[in-house]
């Protein structure tokens, strides 16, 4: 809305976007939320535009690193688990990973999932895959901890990780990626809050 020279978050109050969902943490060890929340301090990439109101950018230790070279960061190839029951609706991993800190970049999203939910009918995008790592196709349902694909360096991002978000148009269809109404987004069975902040540690609890 200002062209990103004010950060204001786009204005949506959290109690009263609906629907909300609560999905499955998409990653099977220790992450550390890198962004992600309700405000500036804690998830400034992403609030102040409407598609990522709630998004999150998820990475593992190490990471903020400095290195050039993709297999110094913790979160590097690990496999990307779908958080829930649904249908893909897209799939790509045919962009090449980039060199942590390179403004090579060929898109925004780079090598992606894209989700429709079965519960809702919204949509869930998990972008920034490694090259080749897709194992599903367009057409295929999901569940939870199905394996998606794994965390590369793909599209717009400095360094290896794993962007997610929650929104309510689909994703294919709309003039600009960006202008998507973003919706809230929780996770359940961690041991952490169920929309964690930037630096939380967040751990999926194995269920019985």
């Amino acid at each position: 809305m200002t062209m990103n020279l004010v950060q204001l978050p786009y204005p949506a109050l959290v109690q009263k976007v609906e629907p909300a969902i609560t999905v499955n943490w998409p990653l099977a060890e220790p992450t550390v939320v890198g962004w992600g929340g309700d405000s500036i301090h804690s998830n400034l990439p992403h609030v102040i535009w409407p598609s990522e109101r709630w998004a999150y950018d998820l990475v593992m230790e190490p990471y903020n690193t400095g290195s050039t070279h993709l297999e110094d960061y913790g979160i590097w190839n690990k496999e990307v688990l779908s958080p829930v029951f649904g249908t893909v609706i897209a799939a790509h991993d045919d962009e090449a990973d980039i060199m942590p800190g390179s403004e090579d970049v060929l898109s925004m999203e780079g090598n992606h999932v894209y989700l429709q939910m079965e519960r809702t009918g919204t949509y869930l995008l998990l972008n920034h895959l490694k090259k080749d790592s897709v194992t599903v196709k367009v057409g295929d349902d999901v569940q939870p901890g199905d394996v998606l694909g794994r965390v590369g360096n793909s599209g717009s991002t400095s360094e290896p990780h794993l962007h997610i978000h929650h929104q309510r148009q689909n994703p294919l269809q709309t003039l600009h990626p960006i202008l998507a109404e973003g919706l809230p987004l929780y996770f359940q069975d961690t041991d952490a809050d169920a929309m964690p902040q930037k630096g939380t540690v967040v751990t999926q609890e194995l269920t019985k």
